[in-house]
């Protein structure tokens, strides 16, 4: 999806305009993979603009960064508070929002701490990632010939950028096979994610999804399943879910920032259950459209962004940002 450009970017406490966010080619990033990032959403809610479990997604930010022994000079806050800012200026009503870091121009070698590291954060319009259609109608995957990388090796834990170069390989190969979405399994043969996704089954009433040790990257909207599903009653267990257990859920969706809460219909062009989006995955995606849609925030998830269109209702943490100001 192109990204159509905005008024600003913000760089290390600054606003500047779009074309300006500019690189060196030798930036260490680009040859050695030295960059981190979130992925945040905004939604345009009855309420009025508001952007998804900000202060979370900051913080997962700061702890991808800390895996490789280096520290965001930036706080929570302040990140929260320019990223609020950066739609107030771009104007946009819903977006997503992207935080980054990287290495850039200064040495050239694998270590990287004599490089400087540069913050970013971006916004753009995005609509549904995987297809208009794919949250009503659920989305065809495939099991991928690619593994997970090892928990060793690359640590998922940490929303590196090196990390989705296995997730490219991934979604290639499910994309030229005419699937939505691959499915990576772990080192022993267990399900870990999609290219970008956390996964969760439905069977016998009973919600389960992989744990974190399965190679993959702990989802924000991963827990916000888990609290929306408590919340209606359903049990969610973590536990090693085999290949062949795809292949007999009722049920099955991914879960992301991008895909939110897309249901799978197919696994390898095995149905699903029915082949239909199941009363779970429906239950599940109306508790969160009532938070992202109605604007109605019990958690305390949603940082409304103030407009001189609207007067949206603060949530918890918009008056702890609004305090710092």
């Amino acid at each position: 999806m192109a990204i159509t450009p905005t008024r600003s970017i913000w760089k290390d406490g600054k606003f500047i305009p779009f074309k300006q966010a500019t690189t060196h080619v030798l930036s260490h990033a680009i040859h050695y993979g030295s960059s981190w990032f979130e992925g945040i959403r905004a939604y345009h809610t009855a309420n009025g603009t508001a952007i998804f479990r900000l202060a979370d997604h900051m913080k997962r930010f700061h702890q991808s960064l800390k895996v490789y022994r280096t520290t965001l000079p930036h706080s929570v806050d302040e990140l929260s508070t320019a990223a609020v800012a950066l739609l107030q200026r771009n104007e946009l009503s819903q977006a997503y929002i992207r935080p980054f870091a990287f290495r850039g121009f200064g040495n050239m070698g694998v270590y990287p701490q004599n490089n400087p590291l540069e913050v970013y954060i971006a916004t753009w319009e995005w609509g549904a990632y995987l297809g208009d259609l794919a949250a009503e109608m659920g989305v065809d995957v495939c099991v991928s010939s690619w593994d997970r990388i090892t928990p060793n090796s690359l640590p998922s834990i940490s929303k590196a950028a090196g990390n989705y170069m296995n997730s490219q390989l991934v979604k290639m190969e499910a994309i030229e096979n005419g699937y939505a979405e691959g499915i990576c399994l772990d080192t022993y043969g267990n399900v870990a994610e999609g290219s970008g996704e956390n996964i969760f089954l439905v069977m016998d009433g009973e919600i389960i999804t992989p744990p974190s040790a399965s190679s993959l990257l702990p989802g924000i909207t991963r827990d916000t399943v888990c609290v929306l599903a408590d919340a209606l009653g359903y049990r969610v267990r973590e536990q090693n879910i085999p290949r062949a257990q795809l292949y007999t859920a009722d049920e099955m969706f991914m879960t992301g920032t991008a895909v939110e809460i897309t249901p799978v219909r197919s696994v390898d062009r095995i149905a699903v259950g029915k082949g239909k989006v199941g009363p779970v995955t429906r239950k599940i995606q109306k508790a969160f459209a009532q938070v992202t849609v109605e604007g109605n925030d019990p958690y305390g998830w949603l940082t409304f962004v103030p407009s001189s269109k609207t007067s949206p209702k603060a949530s918890s943490q918009t008056k702890q940002l609004n305090r710092k100001k």
